[in-house]
């Protein structure tokens, strides 16, 4: 079944207090989005790759292809003004219905192979597949009369990627009546489908700020490029 990833890099850096946009910026000898592409191409060289960027970023992205000799196959798409335009404009550029579609935000680059495979298994059996981990912490619902505590077993911190039949969630897509989802699976069930969760990874951290930043130079020193 044909594979396709649509990796997502919006990101402005306002967040790290720089004006690179953060998925540009360098982790050990490459820029975040390089390490993310990378992970997917290592992971099965037969995937698809689509990278949606910002249209004023992508002579940038070209820029840093040509400084880094960066020449994993990719198909470069424009993106739109918020996260669910983009994935939108990432699915559109796929020119068949029938196949899967891992949509992962370019800021986490250290996606493993195993998640990216179950994702991918997981969805070809039962439509979709979404990595996801559970909290560490204790955690509090707060509401109009306080606070109180709740089961943290019962919730989970959802990751991508969020790896879907092309055709369900191009479906999703289309019927969706607003464009202020977060992410794709809460696309899918507004659509009606059932959303199966996977274990993702603790180390699959998205990079949005400073600490992030230093916490995944850590984390890189683990991986095996």
């Amino acid at each position: 079944m044909n594979r396709y990833a649509v990796i997502v890099a919006g990101g402005s850096g306002s967040r790290m207090g720089s004006e690179t946009p953060k998925q540009f910026l360098p982790i050990g000898n490459a820029p975040i989005l390089m390490h993310t592409i990378k992970r997917f191409f290592t992971s099965n060289e037969l995937v698809n790759i689509v990278l949606v960027l910002p249209q004023e970023q992508i002579e940038r992205w070209h820029q840093l292809c040509e400084k880094y000799s960066f020449s994993i196959p990719h198909l470069i798409v424009s993106g739109g003004k918020n996260r669910f335009q983009s994935v939108r404009n990432g699915l559109n550029s796929i020119g068949v219905n029938e196949g899967l579609v891992a949509i992962h935000d370019g800021v986490r680059p250290f996606i493993s192979k195993r998640i990216i495979e179950e994702t991918f298994a997981v969805a070809e059996q039962k439509g979709n597949a979404v990595a996801a981990v559970g909290l560490k912490d204790s955690i509090r619902l707060i509401d109009k009369k306080g606070n109180k505590s709740v089961q943290r077993e019962d919730y989970r911190i959802i990751q991508t990627p969020q790896t879907f039949k092309i055709s369900q969630i191009r479906d999703a897509f289309h019927k969706a009546d607003t464009d202020q989802f977060t992410d794709d699976a809460s696309v899918a069930e507004a659509a009606g489908y059932s959303i199966e969760l996977v274990d993702g990874s603790y180390e699959n951290i998205k990079i949005t700020t400073p600490e992030d930043l230093a916490m995944a130079e850590a984390i890189l020193k683990k991986f095996d490029y």
